[in-house]
């Protein structure tokens, strides 16, 4: 191939977003009616578009306000949320967990690890939050961006770690003390191996994983089998397909509709189920332009000079042989077709899980 350019592959143009958006809202998107409801809960980040078009209609609201967006969760028939709950003062804690309760809905917090001793103080008082809302988990990430776009060397990456491990050393005590469990996003960051030995090293019953089950794909990790090594540490679950192509210097990544990507949902759903038969997952569907995964460049390898070439060759043949039809071009449309179009997304998503994984 010669162009990196995204104009080289089949992705869903504005014309066909249109088609996508006009198959789709009639059932769900702007109904009338309350859809059918999924356990599938929404991660904040899925709902950007809507979150600013509504804030350009109205400046004083705001979507991600934990109530405001678990009533519309509620709405559009997922099974609860996943959001920054911050701190909140009694009445709204009794307002949020009567309304979660009343609904059966489920929540998760998102929560930014303790910086230093003097961040201790901030961190406690939004995991007092979390504990006083009977939150699932709080999710987090412990070290700064995508591995091979942050970091030019293994020991730029090291040393983060040892910042990432120090946050959660201080972190502990406070979720132990709270019983609130902390799930640690693979988050491009580290490879499996490197976080199973986190989480053995730290040995917290309090700190385990948000499983992210497109991320490790991102670090050549298996697709499956990342993830099998990750259940018993499950949390939480940031639930997503992904859609495959390749692209001259590695492969295209992005977030497409449950059942329309390149993974095998039902297989990934089997995997968690059997691990942790009683947890609430989350859909994290973030409607945007692919993501590039340079792994044939030098600098993708710079920060993992040990991984086998193996590796690169599975990973590169699971893109051979499963790539996507479509990729979502988003960023050339305007905000509300945006919208709409993110809506769809959600919207086609969870009714996959209800009808085809029974979430």
């Amino acid at each position: 191939m010669k162009s990196d350019s995204l104009e080289a592959y089949p992705t869903l143009t504005r014309r066909a977003a249109l088609g996508v958006i006009a198959a789709t809202m009639g059932a769900v998107g702007f109904a009338t009616e309350t859809p059918q409801r999924s356990r599938l809960g929404l991660v904040a980040f899925n709902c950007a578009f809507r979150r600013k078009w509504m804030q350009q209609r109205d400046p004083k609201f705001d979507l991600f306000e934990p109530l405001s967006f678990l009533k519309h969760c509620r709405d559009v028939g997922a099974g609860g949320m996943q959001t920054s709950l911050g701190v909140l003062d009694a009445a709204r804690v009794k307002a949020l967990r009567d309304f979660a309760d009343e609904q059966k809905l489920c929540i998760d917090g998102i929560v930014n690890p303790p910086k230093d001793d003097g961040d201790l103080a901030r961190f406690e008082a939004e995991i007092r939050t979390a504990a006083e809302v009977g939150v699932q988990a709080v999710r987090t990430v412990v070290m700064p961006g995508r591995r091979y776009e942050q970091f030019t060397s293994l020991a730029e990456v090291r040393e983060a770690e040892a910042k990432a491990l120090r946050m959660l050393e201080l972190a502990a005590p406070i979720v132990t003390k709270h019983r609130v469990k902390l799930a640690v996003e693979n988050h491009k960051d580290q490879r499996i191996d490197e976080r199973l030995a986190l989480y053995k090293h730290l040995s917290c019953e309090f700190i385990g994983a948000t499983i992210d089950t497109g991320n490790s794909f991102a670090l050549l990790g298996d697709p499956y089998g990342a993830i099998e090594a990750l259940a018993p540490y499950a949390f939480t679950v940031h639930f997503k397909d992904q859609a495959l192509r390749e692209y001259e210097h590695g492969f295209l990544l992005a977030d497409i509709p449950l059942g329309q990507g390149s993974f095998d949902m039902q297989r990934i759903a089997a995997i968690l189920t059997r691990a942790k038969p009683d947890i609430r997952m989350m859909l994290e569907l973030i409607t945007r332009d692919p993501l590039k995964v340079p792994c044939l460049t030098d600098k993708f390898w710079a920060t993992m000079p040990s991984v086998s070439g193996s590796d690169l060759a599975r990973s590169l043949r699971f893109v051979r042989e499963h790539p996507a039809k479509t990729l979502q071009e988003v960023g050339s449309l305007p905000l509300d077709q945006q919208v709409e179009l993110e809506d769809a997304n959600i919207a086609a998503s969870l009714q996959y899980a209800r009808e085809a994984l029974g979430m």
